[in-house]
Parts: C-alpha cells; structure tokens; sequence
C-alpha cells in the first residue's frame, strides 16, 4: 500500500511538473512577432538562443500561440522547448523533410496533445462540430512575414497512414490522391476549392479516440492574414453610465 501510495505521489509530481514546463512555455509570448510585415527582433532574440527556431503558429482565438522549430530529425522536439531545455511537453515543430520557407504542397507540423489547452491540446477542440466551424482562421509567421491559414478540414487517421504522412510530394497526380486521402478521412470539411497548386498545413496530434489515432486539421497558405477577434471589454453592471 504504502509503494502505491509513492507511486501515486510521484505520478501527481510529474504530472505538475510536465504541466509547469509547459506553463513556463507562456513565458515565450515575448518573442511573439509583433507586426504585419515586421522583422520581429523579439523573434531574433529567440533565434539567437535557439537557432532552430523558424517562425510562429497562430490558431485564431485559440490558445495555440507558440514559436515554430525545426532539426533534422522529428525526435528532438518532443522533449525539447523552444528555447533548447529538455521538457516533457516538448515544442511545436515542423516536419524534418519539410522546407522551411513551406513552399512544399504538404507542411506537417506536430505537437502533444496537452490537458488545461496547452500546446496542440485544443486541437482536439475542432472534433466538436460547432468548434470546428467557428474557428476557421489562423496565422503563421515565416520569413520575416505574417501568413494566413485556412482550415478546411478535420480529420482522424492512423499514425501508419502512408498517403497522409508522405511530404514532399511532387506529381500532380499524387497531389490529387493526398487532397482525396483528407476528405475521405474528413469528419468535417469546409468547400474550398483547393488544389495541387495550394501548399497545405497539417497540424497532427494525438487523440485516444482510436488506436493510434491522430487528430489531423488541414489548412492552406494564404497571403491574406486573418486577424483574431477582438475581445469584448467587460463593462461591469454598466452603473456607471446610468
């Protein structure tokens, strides 16, 4: 009883601690590019303590707000944060065969899965319906420039799925078959017209709800950026004007 109950302490411990790290990653908000077309020197200071560090990811009115990594292998950021530390919960990274300046057709970006909204946790979010077509905008800074992103479908699949996890593709033809691949897997979709000729964002992460599940939301490049919505100011009873 008492090793179950040290068990059952240290899991607790670890939990907080894996949840603190991730916290902590809040603290990175500083170096968030601040303007349109900005240089962003904030983002040039992150850079300098990790060179890995290629851009920021925006999911409109969502908490998903965190620099974008990249190495040359897709096993370092899982327990690596932006600035270089180990962490349990990890970065927000880019696929290793991807190209930086995401002129693939197909950009796969990964984070974990997180409780309390932490890191790709609210992708999980987009499986509510309502959820899914209310947030249909986000933001990704490359190059030194604000892009916008158009979500257009959600979808679940196996981690084994070759057709999804194949990047870099370059025929027309296989572009077709992995634009089919996501609206066949699709659990909700928007009517895009998208094409071989857009450069798709795949944002991947885990989900229990089936073996070796990943919940999968696409989206194109756009050189329209969408701004979040301005939140409401809490205006009291209203009192005052009366």
């Amino acid at each position: 009883i008492i090793l179950m109950l040290l068990y059952g302490a240290y899991s607790l411990w670890d939990t907080c601690q894996i949840n603190r790290r991730a916290f902590i990653s809040g603290e990175l908000m500083k170096y968030k590019p601040a303007g349109k077309t900005d240089e962003s020197p904030s983002l040039q200071e992150l850079q300098k303590i990790n060179p890995d560090v290629i851009g920021w990811i925006r999911l409109n009115d969502t908490n998903i707000n965190y620099p974008l990594v990249q190495t040359d292998n897709d096993d370092t950021y899982m327990n690596t944060d932006a600035e270089g530390n180990y962490s349990l919960s990890g970065a927000i990274f880019l696929h290793c065969a991807n190209k930086p300046d995401f002129s693939d057709f197909d950009n796969i970006i990964y984070g974990h899965h997180m409780e309390k909204h932490m890191m790709f946790g609210d992708i999980g979010e987009f499986t509510k319906e309502q959820y899914f077509n209310e947030h249909p905008y986000g933001n990704l800074f490359f190059d030194g420039k604000d892009h916008g992103i158009e979500f257009y479908a959600l979808m679940q699949v196996d981690a084994y799925n070759e057709t999804i996890f194949n990047v870099c593709l370059d025929t027309p033809e296989a572009k077709q078959e992995y634009l089919q691949e996501i609206l066949d897997n699709a659990l909700y979709k928007r009517n895009l017209n998208v094409t071989e000729e857009d450069h798709l964002v795949l944002l991947i992460t885990c989900t229990s709800e089936m073996t070796n599940g990943r919940n999968i939301l696409v989206g194109r490049l756009t050189d329209q950026v969408y701004p979040e919505k301005e939140k409401a100011k809490n205006l009291g009873t209203g009192i005052d004007q009366l």
